[in-house]
């Protein structure tokens, strides 16, 4: 299992990042998929799920409303679209495959910074 994330990297309060994460060495369309995050001095939060086909997506509340969970089955890519950024959403957000319908992250990527700063 290999995931790699990219799209990282500075932001201002209330802009908005794209993140994506490419997939290779197992069957991606069959499996769901999650972001999670780890900010500094603090536990790993998970964020984010979606289904192989996207037929049931989840969110954590504290970004419910602002970031958007997507997949790409013929690219074996994912994608988390951030927007209206806060200082707080600062982490390593991490790629990873997830236990079906439930937030449970099996394998992980090696991560990418996001910051949100001014």
């Amino acid at each position: 299992v290999q995931l790699v994330e990219s799209g990282g990297g500075l932001v201002q309060p209330g802009g908005s990042v794209r993140l994506s994460c490419g997939a290779s060495g197992f069957g991606f369309v069959g499996l769901d998929m999650g972001w999670v995050r780890q900010a500094p001095g603090k536990g790993p939060e998970w964020i984010s799920l979606i289904s192989p086909a996207g037929t049931y997506i989840y969110y954590a509340d504290s970004v419910k409303g602002r970031f958007t969970i997507s997949r790409d089955n013929a690219k074996s890519t994912m994608y988390l679209q951030m927007n209206s950024l806060k200082p707080e959403d600062s982490a390593v957000y991490y790629c990873t495959t997830e236990r079906p319908a439930t937030p449970h992250p099996l394998d992980w990527g090696q991560g990418t910074q996001v910051t949100v700063s001014s």
